[in-house]
């Protein structure tokens, strides 16, 4: 596989969030140098080498920042719940605090399902990590009694569905299944 291609100086804050990351995992990467002084940064050339925009990119972090507030605190509690504890700690799930959680569940549900109305995935009509890192608590949902609470909200459900087909998102279901 080619290295993965970097784009900026390595005094960037920004650049080096993206090297430490490619060096904790040891992947190959290659530096390319930005002139910022010059304004490379905005020359055409450089910001055709990315397909999004601003504001592509600030609705991932916007629903990125949706996901980690809403949908997983809720999604947490109510896995640990019916799975984590039954699974590994051979107790009972707190009934409470499922249906507490599932209500707030409910609550960030009815946002998606009115983004979901409008575009194929959270941050517009192009996959990005706003949808992936829904993966992981979309599918431990799948495995709870609690699944059906998808059958009020179509457009979430059919998302769902859709990420569970992608490929990279099949592998890693059987990694997390072993």
């Amino acid at each position: 596989m080619a290295p993965v291609k970097v784009f900026g100086p390595a005094k960037s804050t920004a650049v080096a969030r993206v090297l430490v990351c490619l060096e904790e995992v040891g992947a190959e990467y290659e530096l390319v140098g930005v002139h910022i002084p010059a304004g490379e940064q905005k020359s055409p050339a450089h910001l055709a080498r990315n397909e999004s925009n601003l504001s592509q990119s600030a609705m991932v972090d916007v629903w990125l920042e949706v996901e980690s507030q809403t949908f997983d605190t809720a999604m947490s509690a109510i896995t640990f719940q019916c799975l984590t504890i039954p699974t590994f700690m051979g107790g009972i799930a707190d009934d409470k605090i499922v249906e507490e959680n599932l209500g707030k569940l409910k609550k960030a549900l009815e946002v998606y399902e009115a983004r979901s109305c409008r575009f194929r995935y959270l941050a517009g009509d192009f996959i990005s990590l706003a949808d992936l890192s829904h993966f992981p608590m979309a599918h431990y949902l799948l495995a709870t009694p609690h699944a059906s609470v998808l059958d009020a909200y179509p457009h979430v459900k059919s998302w769902i569905n859709d990420l569970m087909k992608r490929p990279a998102l099949k592998r890693v279901r059987e990694l997390m299944e072993a």
